[in-house]
């Protein structure tokens, strides 16, 4: 169970900070407890979701320690491609839902070296794979800049600085 003040990853929202547990009764009845979520950076979107909902994806973030220690894995981690785009993108969206960093990162870093190859052949990536980066990164970098202590848009600098 999570804590008022936790930063959670809620889905493949974003980080969520927990402001409030609630216990409130439901149609039936029964007491139900919820967290009562706003997000850490970005839109206004108040989320309350019961503790015990086993439907969505939900954890807390990552520490400054293991966030540092992503980083320094970052040179080796490997990239994956999959040439048929249905497969791909659903491999990359499946990869997204995870909340795993490790397994956002490959997808970034994957779509990026793929992106600039095509640049390079004058051609364009397809818009399924520039969305699907596009959320892996902000995610990543707003789970990082909770954990550094920075803005999200300090993060990519920040990575940058600390890997070459």
């Amino acid at each position: 169970m999570f804590s008022i003040d936790d930063y959670v990853i809620y889905n493949a929202m974003g980080v969520y900070k927990i402001v409030d547990i609630r216990v409130e009764e439901n149609i039936s009845g029964d007491e139900t407890q919820y967290y009562i979520m706003e997000p850490a950076y970005g839109n206004n979107l108040t989320i309350k979701t019961p503790v015990d909902n086993r439907k969505v994806m939900m954890r807390k973030i990552l520490s400054k320690d293991e966030v540092m220690s992503l980083i320094e894995s970052l040179p080796d981690q490997e990239t994956v491609w999959i040439e048929n785009d249905r497969q791909r993108s659903e491999r990359f969206k499946a990869a997204l839902k995870t909340g795993d960093c490790e397994k956002w990162v490959k997808l970034i870093k994957s779509i990026y070296q793929k992106k600039q190859e095509k640049k390079a052949a004058g051609k364009k990536l397809m818009k399924a794979d520039e969305e699907i980066m596009k959320t892996a990164e902000k995610n990543l970098c707003e789970e990082f800049a909770v954990a550094l202590d920075i803005s999200p848009d300090q993060v990519v600098s920040y990575i940058m600085d600390h890997v070459s």
